[in-house]
């Protein structure tokens, strides 16, 4: 639960305010729990196996990113044309609502490129592996009924 600084702290609880509770309440309060920390954990580990033989396998991974892109992606999957209101940096930074699809979808299309492309510093796989995690944990759950807030 480390962070690298406040702004990598409040970019998360931000994501995680914004899409975590619907998702809390389409699966629950227990499962959501056992969903975010096995998610934040196989993409923590998935790193560790795709980064084995490489410089970065030393690389101590910090935050909870993994598990906040899973959320991402069990919201994408669960409210693919839900509207999410995003900041568009125009001069200055526009308020617009667009489609979930296309925000999440954008996301992680930023992070995919960027696992390719950008150096060191961020652990870009981790967000992919989180994200493609908490889509397919969304697969299995969508065609249980709706549990009721409560």
């Amino acid at each position: 639960f480390l962070h690298a600084g406040w702004l990598h702290l409040l970019g998360n609880l931000l994501f995680l305010y914004v899409f975590g509770p619907t998702v809390e309440r389409r699966v629950g309060r227990a499962r959501y729990l056992l969903f975010y920390l096995a998610a934040g954990s196989l993409a923590s580990y998935g790193f560790a196996l795709a980064e084995t033989h490489s410089p970065d396998s030393t690389r101590v991974l910090i935050g909870a990113s993994g598990a906040i892109s899973a959320v991402l992606g069990a919201y994408l999957r669960f409210h693919p044309r839900a509207r999410v209101t995003t900041l568009v940096p125009l001069l200055f930074f526009l308020p617009l609502r667009f489609p979930a699809w296309l925000v999440l979808g954008l996301w992680f299309a930023l992070q995919w490129w960027s696992v390719h492309s950008a150096g060191p510093g961020v652990a870009y796989l981790v967000h992919v592996i989180g994200f493609s995690a908490g889509f397919l944990f969304a697969c299995t759950v969508v065609g249980h009924p709706r549990r009721r807030p409560g």
